[in-house]
């Protein structure tokens, strides 16, 4: 039996796995047409590292060395089936070639470079096919592309390991009996299925961003798996507007977020946010990536593009009062015209309080208070108590900040809007 590695070794073996592994299955899907068995393949491959690597070292290319060790795997298993079909024989076949010719390392030539993107591309579309729930896409979408366990994102969205399993598993199940294909959809089919995989990441992004349950105001750790989804998305689809708009508002979204906490880990709210906590870095990207997507926008910005317009108007203000509200509200205004949605309305609704003062906001709040998408969004009863509060009527705010606390499931939101209450009830 093989010593154990070292814990040094096995962080960067950890490290390893995370980088190649969305690459490592990719490969294999597109190899064996099926995602499952690809997962247990590139798995197999990393037990048979943890027993190696100890001995002999991290290789120099660990991925070409993880996918070798792969694909002899697959034809093990394919060569002791019972019965070999065509098409196993077919995929054996393939597979002995690659590994012949060299096609193993990923990173040999230009071409080879392009498969992998086009694998990935792939398991991102197969990962996020309309034929799976939303929860999940998002869980098969995090294990096999973000590189997390079953326990991470049971843990990252406060749902038993148990049904977090049993997601994946079904999802392999409903892909396999519903032969969706290992492909990057192309002309009208891209432009169907591209919103959908969008809205996987950005749904990952807004749970890290501001949590909706539990301890934690913000998961900044699903945050960085989804800006890391997010720019292997523009770096593979380069000329799609839309995907690099929410490269873009999640870049600009992420620089907000050591400022977003406090010391005890308390929310701050955006206008008493510390902005020079504000990460440089991340607004450069993300007014890079709205450039971008401006470029490439012909008929007009999309949602996303949009959304991270306005948040580059957050970015480039340096205090609360320079920002530039009437350009906020004309975003929201074409937002609202894209989208149809009720939440979208309700941000108008701030910008408009913060352009034109709390009673232009208050009156189009007062018009979403029968909206049914509404009826359980805290946010609703928040605003409109913003709105009272700045307008003197205090007690009709504290009864809208109780409500609100009572609606959200987020403890430090509630302790937040509970606290706020109180300082308006003490005068």
């Amino acid at each position: 039996m093989p010593a154990p590695a070292d814990s040094d070794l096995r962080r960067t073996i950890d490290a390893v796995w995370r980088i190649e592994a969305p690459r490592l299955i990719a490969g294999l899907t597109r190899m064996v047409r099926d995602v499952g068995l690809a997962e247990d393949l590139a798995q197999d491959a990393l037990v048979v590292a943890l027993e190696k690597w100890p001995q002999s070292g991290v290789p120099d290319n660990p991925g070409a060395w993880l996918m070798a060790t792969a694909k002899h795997r697959a034809i093990d298993l394919f060569r002791r089936g019972e019965t070999l079909q065509a098409k196993q024989e077919q995929i054996a076949r393939s597979l002995e070639a690659e590994l012949a010719d060299g096609s193993a390392d990923p990173t040999a030539d230009a071409a080879a470079s392009a498969q992998v993107g086009d694998d990935l591309l792939g398991l991102i579309f197969m990962c996020c096919h309309p034929v799976l729930s939303i929860e999940a896409r998002v869980a098969l979408t995090l294990r096999l592309l973000g590189g997390l366990t079953t326990d991470e994102i049971a843990r990252a969205f406060l749902t038993p390991r148990a049904t977090v399993q049993q997601r994946i598993v079904r999802a392999k199940r409903t892909l396999a009996a519903a032969q969706v294909p290992f492909e990057v959809p192309a002309g009208e089919e891209l432009a169907e299925r591209l919103p959908a995989v969008l809205g996987v990441v950005y749904l990952v992004f807004n749970e890290g961003y501001a949590a909706t349950a539990g301890a934690d105001w913000t998961r900044p750790e699903l945050c960085e798996d989804a800006l890391r989804l997010g720019r292997i998305l523009a770096e593979l689809m380069p000329r799609e507007p839309e995907v690099h708009g929410l490269a873009a508002l999640m870049e600009l979204q992420a620089s907000r977020l050591r400022a977003r906490r406090g010391p005890d880990g308390a929310p701050v709210l955006l206008e008493d946010q510390d902005r020079s906590r504000w990460d440089l870095l991340l607004i450069g990207r993300g007014l890079r990536a709205l450039e971008r997507a401006e470029e490439l926008s012909r008929g007009g910005l999309g949602p996303y593009a949009l959304q991270a317009a306005i948040a580059a108007c957050h970015a480039r203000a340096r205090t609360p009062h320079d920002t530039d509200w009437e350009r906020i509200v004309a975003l929201y205004d074409g937002l609202a015209a894209l989208t149809d949605s009720p939440v979208v309305e309700l941000n108008r609704a701030v910008a408009v309080a913060m352009a034109f003062g709390p009673a232009a906001g208050l009156e189009l709040v007062e018009r979403l208070a029968d909206a049914r998408e509404l009826s359980q969004y805290h946010l609703l009863p928040a605003v409109r108590a913003d709105l009272l509060e700045r307008l003197g009527r205090r007690e009709e705010a504290c009864a809208e900040l109780a409500r609100a606390a009572g609606m959200t499931e987020n403890e430090q939101e509630r302790v937040l809007l509970l606290e706020r209450a109180a300082r308006l009830a003490r005068g």
